[in-house]
C-alpha cells in the first residue's frame, strides 16, 4: 500500500510540538492528504506507547457531529478490529506507529479523527483535522472567438479546469503578460462549480477583450494556480484581427532597373484585413480593374511606357497610391566604325552621338589600354594606328562600338647610321625608317640581319657586316605605296687604326664638313667684295659729276681689303 506525503499547513499555531489549527480548549493537528491515495493520520506523531498500555482505538465524528468508531488495537495482538459500519469498513486500517490508514481517500474524509491511547494508568486522545487535496486538470481554452474585430469589446475564449480541490485560480495572459480586469476593454468573468458526487471543483473563466490590429501575432494564454502548485499553462492561441483598409501600397515588384523588353508588374497591396483581392490599376490614365489578385503585369515595355501609375480599392477611388516607372533606354552611334584607312598627315573626324534615359558614362580605350580621351585626329601620325573601343553605359545597359585606324604612308628613312662591334670584329649598320604598310628593306651588301623591329609605324633594321674595302652601303625601304634609299660611307676593318676604330672614319667625315664650311664662307666672302665694289663705283661717279671730294674713299679701301683678307682665310 503506498503511503501519500504528509504536508501541513501555515498560519498554525505551535502546540505539543507539531503545527495545529486552534480550537478553544484543544490543541488540534492538521494532516493534508492526496485524493485518490492512502491517506495517512498520525497518533501523536508517533509518541504513543506509553508503559502499561492496554489498547489504542481510532474514532471519528460524522457528518452529523455524533462520534463514531473505527478500528481498536490490542497491544497484545497483532490485528486490529475494525468497529466502523459505513464506508470506512473496507478502507482504515493501522500502521505499526498506531497511525490510522485511510485507502482511496476522498473529500468526504475531511473531517477530525481522534486516537485514543489507553494505559493502566492514563488515558489520552489526540485529534487530528485531514483535508484532502487535489491537482486540478490541465486548462484549456474553449469556445474560442473565431475573430476579432477591431476596437470591439468580444468573448475571446473560456478557459476551463477541472477536478480540483481547494479550488483553482486562473489568470489570462496576453504574451506573457497577466491581463487585468478594467471593467472596459477587459472583462474577465469566474465561476466555481462542484461535482455533487466527488465534491471536486471546475473553474471557468471568461475573458472579453477589445482587440487592436497589433493582436494580429498575439499570443493568449490561461495560467492554473493551484497549492498543489506547480502553476500549469494553457497551449497559447492567436486569433485574427478584423479591421479596416487604412492605407494602400503600390510596388514595382520586377528587377530594377527596368529595361525595354522587360516584363513590368505591379503589386498592390492594402492593410486591411482581411486584405482586399481586388483592385483598380491605373495605367497611364486608363482604369482597369483586377478581380481576386492584387498584380497587374506590363508585357515588353517600351520607353514610352514610362510615366505614373495607380491602384485604388474598388470601392474607394480615393484611398490610392501611385509609383513612378521608369524604363531605361540607351541608343548609341559611333562615326565611323569598323576598319578605317587613312593616309598619313590626314584628318579623321571621329563623332560619338548618345540619347539615354539618364547621364551616360563613356570610356575610350586603345588596344585594351584605357585612355583619358579621344586624341586628337587633324593630322593623323602613324602612332594613332590602332583599335578604338567605345564603352557607353547607364545603369544596368551597357553598349560597346568600336572603329580599327590603319594609318598609310610611303617609306621614309630617318637615320642611316654605322658602328663598331663590342668585339672590333665587325661593322653594324643602322637602317631606321617610318612608312605603314610595314616596309621591306634592302641593302647593297651582303650580311648578317640581326635585328628587326616594327612599332607605331617606325621600323629599325640592322645589318651587321665585315668590310675588306672601303665601301658605299646603301639601305632601301619599300612598301606597296612607295620606297626610299639613303647611302653611308663604311671603310675597310683592315686599313684601320685597330687601336682607334673610329678616329680615321670619323676624321674624314668631319675633313668633309670643315671643307663645305670654309667653301661656304669663301662664296659669301666673294659676294660681299663685289657688292662694295659696286657700290663705290657709282659713289665716285656720283662725285665726279656734282664736283664734290671723294671723301671716305681711304676707310672703305682698308674695310675692302678686310673682307678680302677674311675671305682669304
Amino acid at each position: 500500500m503506498s503511503i501519500s506525503l504528509m504536508l501541513f499547513i501555515s498560519s498554525f499555531i505551535l502546540c505539543s510540538d507539531v503545527l495545529v489549527l486552534y480550537f478553544p480548549g484543544s490543541c488540534v493537528e492538521t494532516v493534508i492528504g492526496l485524493y485518490g491515495e492512502t491517506i495517512e493520520v498520525p497518533c501523536n506523531n508517533g509518541t504513543n506507547k506509553p508503559n502499561g498500555l492496554i489498547f489504542t482505538k481510532w474514532k471519528y465524528v460524522k457528518d452529523d457531529g455524533s462520534p463514531g468508531d473505527l478500528l481498536v488495537k490490542q497491544a497484545q495482538k497483532d490485528e486490529a478490529t475494525v468497529s466502523a459500519t459505513d464506508g470506512y469498513k473496507s478502507r482504515v486500517s493501522i500502521a505499526a506507529n498506531s497511525s490510522l490508514l485511510i485507502a482511496r481517500g476522498s473529500l468526504a474524509d475531511q473531517r477530525v479523527f481522534t486516537c485514543m491511547v489507553v494505559s493502566l494508568t492514563n488515558l489520552e486522545e489526540y485529534s487530528v483535522e485531514v483535508k484532502v487535496h487535489k491537482k486540478p486538470s490541465a486548462p484549456v481554452i474553449k469556445n474560442n472567438a473565431k475573430e476579432l474585430e477591431n476596437g470591439k469589446l468580444t468573448q475571446l475564449g473560456e478557459c476551463v479546469v477541472e477536478n480540483a480541490n481547494p479550488p483553482a485560480d486562473l489568470i489570462w495572459k496576453k504574451n506573457n503578460q497577466p491581463l487585468v480586469d478594467d471593467g472596459k476593454t477587459i472583462i474577465i468573468t469566474s465561476t466555481i462549480t462542484k461535482d455533487k458526487i466527488t465534491g471536486l471543483s471546475s473553474t471557468s473563466s471568461r475573458l472579453q477583450y477589445t482587440a487592436r490590429k497589433e493582436d494580429v501575432e498575439s499570443q493568449f494564454t490561461c495560467t492554473a494556480k493551484h497549492e498543489m502548485g506547480p502553476d500549469q499553462v494553457s497551449e497559447p492561441e492567436t486569433f485574427p484581427i478584423h479591421y479596416p483598409t487604412e492605407n494602400v501600397s503600390l510596388r514595382v515588384v520586377s528587377q530594377s532597373p527596368i529595361r525595354e523588353g522587360d516584363d513590368v508588374t505591379l503589386k498592390c497591396q492594402a492593410d486591411g484585413n482581411p486584405p482586399p483581392t481586388s483592385f483598380n490599376f491605373n495605367i497611364k490614365g486608363k482604369k482597369v480593374t483586377v478581380m481576386d489578385n492584387d498584380v497587374y503585369t506590363l508585357t515588353g515595355v517600351t520607353r514610352a511606357d514610362t510615366g505614373i501609375y495607380k491602384c485604388s480599392l474598388l470601392d474607394n477611388d480615393v484611398m490610392e497610391s501611385t509609383q513612378f516607372v521608369t524604363v531605361s533606354f540607351l541608343d548609341v552611334s559611333l562615326t565611323p566604325t569598323g576598319k578605317v584607312l587613312k593616309k598619313l598627315g590626314e584628318n579623321l573626324m571621329v563623332s560619338l552621338d548618345k540619347n539615354a534615359s539618364s547621364e551616360a558614362k563613356v570610356t575610350w580605350t586603345k588596344d585594351n589600354r584605357k585612355l583619358d580621351k579621344l586624341p586628337n585626329f587633324s593630322k593623323l601620325t602613324y602612332s594613332d594606328a590602332g583599335l578604338y573601343v567605345c564603352d557607353v553605359s547607364i545603369e544596368g545597359i551597357k553598349r560597346s562600338l568600336s572603329f580599327e585606324l590603319t594609318v598609310e604612308g610611303t617609306p621614309k628613312i630617318t637615320s642611316l647610321t654605322k658602328h663598331r662591334s663590342n668585339d672590333g670584329k665587325h661593322k653594324v649598320l643602322t637602317c631606321e625608317a617610318e612608312g605603314s604598310p610595314k616596309p621591306d628593306v634592302q641593302w647593297s651588301v651582303n650580311g648578317t640581319n640581326d635585328e628587326m623591329s616594327y612599332v607605331n609605324g617606325k621600323a629599325t633594321y640592322k645589318l651587321t657586316v665585315v668590310p675588306s674595302k672601303n665601301l658605299t652601303v646603301s639601305c632601301l625601304v619599300t612598301n606597296k605605296l612607295g620606297e626610299d634609299t639613303k647611302e653611308i660611307s663604311v671603310f675597310s676593318l683592315f686599313e684601320e687604326d685597330t687601336s682607334k676604330p673610329e678616329k680615321n672614319e670619323d676624321g674624314a667625315e668631319q675633313a668633309k664638313v670643315i671643307v663645305g664650311i670654309v667653301v661656304g664662307l669663301l662664296v659669301v666672302a666673294a659676294l660681299v667684295g663685289l657688292t662694295y665694289w659696286i657700290y663705290i663705283k657709282k659713289t665716285r661717279q656720283g662725285s665726279w659729276k656734282t664736283g664734290e671730294k671723294e671723301a671716305g674713299t681711304s676707310e672703305e679701301s682698308k674695310k675692302l681689303e678686310e673682307n678680302n683678307h677674311k675671305a682669304d682665310v
